[in-house]
């Protein structure tokens, strides 16, 4: 209760597909069944997790968007992938809660109610709502927006919670509402073409319509490995690199989102320079405004 109500500006860290074994697989073009080593990606987070636990401020939380490992369910090397993630992800400094949201590595293309259940004991809930210093934020399964055939009774549950959720937001009962999931509503417009990496035109324009009604500003997502994004209306649709392999020219790296009482402003960073060089003056400058 005591973090619905709004206390000052602050930051959180955003991270995205630390995919454990994407990188040897693609590095050899089996992405199917290739992921049979991970140490750069085991590396690189660990890299992640000591330049987060060295910023100061503390970060109010860390969210990490989805395709935790790269081992689909029922795949090889999905329990060991897992247990090396969990084993570096423990090592989050304890003041920071870690925040978890589900990709399609995680439930499956097409996820069935016994993907789903294997993630919720694995990870935790495949979507739920938390409160911190007066902003709601709302963590969403988009696997269920890409193909739900398999769980069509999940997909509507997530839906009607959805709903009720955004019903508290649209009655501007809090500072900012904002959203995490793995698959972005679109990578650089709302009219762009049908995709891999983005949801349906369909289903893309009435999520957007839905959550700006309600007043949500900000959606961040990863999945596409290379940044992106762009703004429909008054919504900022955030796309993040990954931690792990990286699909396009951009660095391994992590975002840093600060929350005023206006406005969210973002910034990526390569690991290298958050290890190096931690946040900079002008983001950290907004935390002191009042």
């Amino acid at each position: 209760e005591k973090e619905r109500e709004w206390k000052g500006p602050f930051y959180f860290i955003q991270g995205a597909d630390p995919q454990f074994g994407l990188m040897k697989a693609w590095s050899t073009g089996n992405c199917d069944s290739g992921g049979d080593e991970w140490g750069q990606e085991i590396r690189l987070t660990e890299q992640a997790v000591e330049a987060i636990n060295k910023l100061k401020p503390k970060p109010r939380f860390f969210v990490l968007c989805g395709d935790l490992i790269h081992a689909m369910p029922g795949t090889p090397w999905r329990k060991e992938q897992t247990a090396d993630l969990q084993r570096v992800l423990a090592r989050v400094d304890s003041d920071i809660p870690l925040v978890l949201v589900s990709g399609n590595h995680d439930l499956g293309n097409a996820p069935t109610p016994e993907t789903v259940a294997e993630f919720q004991r694995t990870w935790g809930d495949d979507y739920f709502s938390f409160w911190v210093g007066g902003v709601l934020c709302l963590v969403l399964n988009s696997q269920f927006w890409f193909d739900a055939s398999g769980c069509p009774a999940l997909k509507q549950a997530q839906d009607q919670w959805l709903d009720q959720q955004l019903s508290v937001a649209g009655q501007r009962e809090c500072r900012h509402a904002v959203v995490f999931q793995h698959i972005p509503l679109f990578l650089r417009s709302i009219d762009e073409d049908d995709d891999y990496f983005n949801l349906t035109k369909a289903v893309r324009k009435e999520v957007a319509d839905k959550l700006i009604r309600a007043g949500v500003t900000a959606v961040f997502s990863g999945h596409y490995h290379r940044n992106a994004g762009g703004t429909y209306q008054s919504l900022d649709m955030v796309v993040s690199s990954a931690i792990g392999c990286q699909l396009g020219q951009d660095t391994h790296g992590l975002r840093v989102v600060v929350v005023t009482a206006e406005k969210i402003v973002h910034r990526y960073y390569s690991l290298d320079e958050l290890s190096e060089k931690g946040i900079e003056d002008d983001l950290l400058g907004l935390m002191q405004e009042k």
